[in-house]
């Protein structure tokens, strides 16, 4: 059960992707250790440079001589309303002052163009490098990139929160889809739905899917075990992808405090904002986002509010202030440990194992 058509496409041991996180989570070590444990270790390069993208890859290939794959965000053209780009500066202002910054009047916000031409050099480097899995977050990239990618060699995968999604990614070329429940941590991959139509839970979203698609099916959102595993399997997956629990792993980049903040989180606290990013993700609630919540519906959309409250962010990581963190994580917090990913690894696949003898 645990060797598939999933495992053969990829070249690992295990069918677990360690989902890539961005914003520096996804370090050089989690990537190759995973990889080294028999999983897929994967590099969250959606904010990164192509100078940092191909220096991680260097860095990975040393570590490891095991398959790893690299994820990247396709852009979406977006507005850049001046008096929404005021609006949210007033509302962040009070915020800033309890962190000792300085108010701020406007941003250099990149332009559509801007984004779309990095995104053309990340691709330029991932083929360059012979990264041999791409995947893609927030849409399918266009029939030029995808055909490039494929005459490289380059596994595909895609990202869907509906079956209408999943769909798309298969019809577009994708070799493998990832369907992210609502229970996913973070920010989730929908682009043709909307935010209210996409949170369809995971156990209903898998088998829909399923019988509705070809190609390899990966669950993930609010796995963290050998039991989210086994029934993502059982519900006709090939294998899952897990964030919240690499997240909080030795390995891992995330900040001390973020790690913290999950393995003390209880299930209650895990809220959907837009505040940070302007686009919906999943966290831990604080105090921004509380600050936040009765204006919300007036902040500007993805990636401009993500540029608007950098310095919060930044400024509160490096106080050690949980409070104006984004704490991204998963629905189910209570079952994180703070363990090396080798141990992880090795504990999902022998509690999978005893339930498989059990089926």
């Amino acid at each position: 059960m645990l060797n598939n058509k999933m495992t053969e496409l990829l070249k690992i041991k295990y069918p677990i992707i360690q989902a890539p996180m961005a914003g520096g989570v996804t370090t050089s070590k989690l990537v190759a250790e995973v990889s080294n444990s028999g999983g897929l270790g994967m590099i969250g390069a959606g904010y990164m440079t192509p100078i940092q993208i191909r220096k991680q890859i260097q860095e990975i290939k040393q570590l490891t001589s095991n398959p790893f794959g690299i994820n990247l965000f396709v852009p979406n053209d977006f507005n850049v309303i001046e008096n929404q780009i005021k609006l949210s500066n007033q509302i962040l202002d009070p915020i800033r002052q309890q962190l000792h910054l300085h108010q701020k009047d406007g941003f250099e916000i990149p332009n559509f163009r801007e984004v779309f031409e990095i995104f053309t050099e990340q691709i330029k480097v991932v083929m360059e490098e012979n990264v041999p899995i791409c995947s893609f977050t927030f849409g399918i990239p266009s029939k030029e990139v995808i055909a490039e990618l494929k005459q490289a060699n380059i596994i595909l995968m895609g990202t869907a929160t509906t079956v209408r999604e999943a769909v798309e990614n298969e019809l577009a070329g994708m070799d493998i889809v990832v369907v992210q429940g609502s229970e996913a941590g973070g920010h989730r991959g929908n682009f043709i739905d909307g935010n209210q139509e996409s949170l369809v839970g995971l156990m209903s979203l898998i088998p829909q899917v399923v019988d509705n698609v070809s190609i390899p099916v990966i669950s993930a959102g609010g796995i963290m075990d050998g039991r989210g595993l086994m029934a993502s399997i059982c519900l006709g997956a090939k294998g899952v992808q897990m964030g919240t629990a690499f997240l909080t792993c030795l390995e891992s980049g995330a900040h001390q405090v973020h790690k913290e903040a999950i393995l003390n989180a209880n299930d209650d606290q895990i809220v959907l904002t837009r505040s940070f990013s302007g686009k919906w993700a999943r966290g831990i609630k604080n105090k921004f986002i509380l600050e936040m919540q009765k204006n919300e519906k007036l902040l500007p959309d993805f990636p401009v509010q993500n540029t608007l409250t950098h310095d919060i962010r930044k400024s509160s990581a490096t106080q050690n202030n949980q409070e104006f963190m984004s704490l991204w994580s998963g629905q189910s917090p209570r079952l994180a440990k703070n363990q090396t990913v080798e141990s992880l690894i090795k504990s999902i696949i022998g509690e999978a194992q005893k339930l498989n003898l059990g089926i």
